[in-house]
């Protein structure tokens, strides 16, 4: 968990400025740490992080390679409002089972444990989270979740990461209009994959685009795919992949 970063949001107006960017309800904070993402205004993917409250402090986790933008971008959205936004020395943990008495269940999936923050750096983590990834179509930052991401193509309505009834956010207009009025025609899926390939290989089939291969274990696959496409076996170099059934949730 060394690649994340924990920052702190502070003052009198830090829930509604949020409120205002961020895909997820900071009504729900209360009630225990949230999952979002902040969007261009073209409804595409900048950055995803949790959200967790610390007395009337909001704590932001998010990958360390998006820290710097991300503060730049709130920064540059803030203006005059009364928020404060700074580094912390906490680091985050994560394990599987029952949340520890400091921790919180990760709320995009039950199988993906639990989180804490705390003052020293995690040295005992040695769980597969890849595999569990794969198993359970999660994305994650920089593989799965880039700048040409869509919300609703990266399944964030299954990982508790969206709320439509929360009112406008930054890209919300268009994530709207995914969700109500189109019908999803590429998106995340769980492939199965005979060889190998290098994530970001991309997917043929019948000699035409039919995707992207990213997350590989165990002979399972996330895949960025063309649905329409996606209805056979599909060619990732030598590797053969084929789609398979949508994980539980």
């Amino acid at each position: 968990m060394s690649n994340r970063r924990i920052l702190r949001l502070s003052g009198p107006a830090t829930h509604d400025f949020l409120q205002g960017l961020v895909s997820n309800d900071m009504a729900k904070l209360p009630q225990g740490p949230i999952y979002a993402a902040l969007l261009t205004p073209q409804g595409k993917y900048m950055a995803d992080f949790f959200l967790a409250a610390d007395g009337e402090d909001v704590l932001l986790d998010v990958d360390a390679s998006l820290a710097d933008m991300l503060v730049q971008r709130l920064t540059m959205y803030k203006l005059r409002a009364q928020v404060d936004i700074a580094d912390t020395d906490l680091h985050a943990h994560r394990g599987l089972g029952a949340p520890p008495a400091d921790g919180f269940a990760d709320p995009r999936h039950p199988a993906l444990g639990w989180r804490a923050y705390r003052d020293h750096p995690q040295t005992d983590d040695t769980t597969d989270w890849d595999s569990l990834r794969v198993a359970h179509l999660i994305p994650e930052t920089g593989i799965e979740l880039t700048p040409d991401t869509f919300l609703l193509e990266a399944g964030f309505e299954r990982l508790n990461g969206v709320d439509f009834r929360k009112g406008c956010y930054v890209g919300q207009e268009v994530t709207a209009r995914m969700k109500h009025k189109t019908e999803l025609r590429k998106g995340l899926a769980k492939v199965k994959i005979t060889g190998q390939a290098p994530v970001g290989t991309e997917l043929s089939a019948d000699g035409k685009a039919a995707g992207t291969l990213l997350t590989q274990s165990g002979g399972e696959a996330i895949a960025y795919l063309r649905f329409d496409r996606a209805t056979g076996k599909m060619q990732a170099g030598d590797a053969v992949v084929t789609r398979a059934a949508a994980p539980t949730t």
